[in-house]
């Protein structure tokens, strides 16, 4: 039995500093992809302006999957 209990301990103590070790971690590489937000470059019309443009690959993906014309 004093085997067994030893075990769960080890293995609880592990787990506890595993975790706080990925915390740390995480707080870590989160730090510098934190910075000051940019203004989008696009004035209005840009943003409005049509972008799908139906080309030769995309009328291939429909004409394969059956998609209607």
């Amino acid at each position: 039995m004093s085997e067994e209990t030893k075990a769960r301990v080890g293995r609880r103590d592990f787990l506890r500093k595993v975790g706080i070790g990925t915390v740390g971690a995480g707080a870590t590489l989160a730090t510098p992809l934190v910075g000051s937000a940019q203004a989008d470059s696009e004035n209005d019309d840009e943003k409005r302006k049509a972008r799908y443009k139906e080309s030769d690959h995309v009328k291939a993906y429909y004409r394969v999957n059956r998609y209607p014309a």
